[in-house]
C-alpha cells in the first residue's frame, strides 16, 4: 500500500513536471521588465544619480537590501566604461556597467550576472519630460534561456524584479526630488 502510494505520487510529480517542462517550452526565447514613474524634477537632475556608479548604489534596491554586498568600482565614475563588479548572498554576484549614456535622456548598462544563476542583460533607463517632471522608466531584457523559462512558469519573475524596480524608482524619486 505505502510503496503504490509512493510510485502514484511520483508519478503526479513527473506529470506535474513535464507539464510545467511543455508550458515553459511555449514561451518567448526573450524577457522584459518595464517599471515607470514620474518625478517631479528635471531629467537633468535624475541622470546623474544613474549615469555615475557610485551615485547609482545610493538608491539601487538590489545595493540596499544587501548591506553586506562586497563591490568594487573600475572604469571612469561616470558614463560609458564605469564598472562594479559585486558579490553578495541575497543580491547574487556578477557585474554592471554603462555602456551608453545620452545626456539626459538615457543610460543603458550591460548586467552580467554570475550566481545564482549566468544571465546577461540589458538595462535602460529612460527620462522623458513630462511639462514639470520626468517620466523615468527603469526596463531589463535579455534572452530567456529554458531554466528561465522554466522557473518563470513557477514564479512570476515579472513580478518579482518587477517589485525591485518599483522600490528603486522609489528611492531615485525620493533622492531626485529632494530640495
Amino acid at each position: 500500500m505505502i510503496k503504490t502510494t509512493l510510485l502514484s505520487l511520483l508519478a503526479l510529480f513527473l506529470l506535474a513536471l513535464t507539464v510545467v517542462a511543455v508550458i515553459a517550452l511555449q514561451r518567448p526565447d526573450t524577457f522584459r521588465v518595464s517599471r515607470s514613474t514620474s518625478i517631479a524634477a528635471p531629467a537633468e537632475k535624475i541622470f546623474p544619480l544613474v549615469n555615475d556608479v557610485r551615485a547609482f548604489n545610493t538608491w539601487n534596491p538590489y545595493a540596499l537590501k544587501a548591506p553586506e554586498m562586497k563591490g568594487s568600482y573600475s572604469g571612469p565614475s561616470i558614463g560609458p566604461g564605469a564598472h562594479y563588479d559585486f558579490e553578495s548572498k541575497k543580491a547574487g554576484s556578477g557585474s554592471f556597467e554603462i555602456v551608453q549614456a545620452t545626456a539626459p535622456s538615457q543610460v543603458q548598462m550591460r548586467l552580467d550576472m554570475t550566481a545564482p544563476f549566468k544571465a546577461q542583460n540589458v538595462v535602460t533607463f529612460t527620462f522623458v519630460t513630462e511639462g514639470a517632471a520626468t517620466r523615468t522608466t527603469w526596463a531589463m531584457e535579455g534572452p530567456a534561456p529554458f531554466l528561465s523559462k522554466f522557473m518563470g512558469v513557477i514564479f512570476n519573475m515579472d513580478k518579482m524584479i518587477g517589485a525591485d524596480f518599483e522600490a528603486g524608482l522609489a528611492n531615485l524619486k525620493a533622492k531626485a526630488e529632494k530640495a
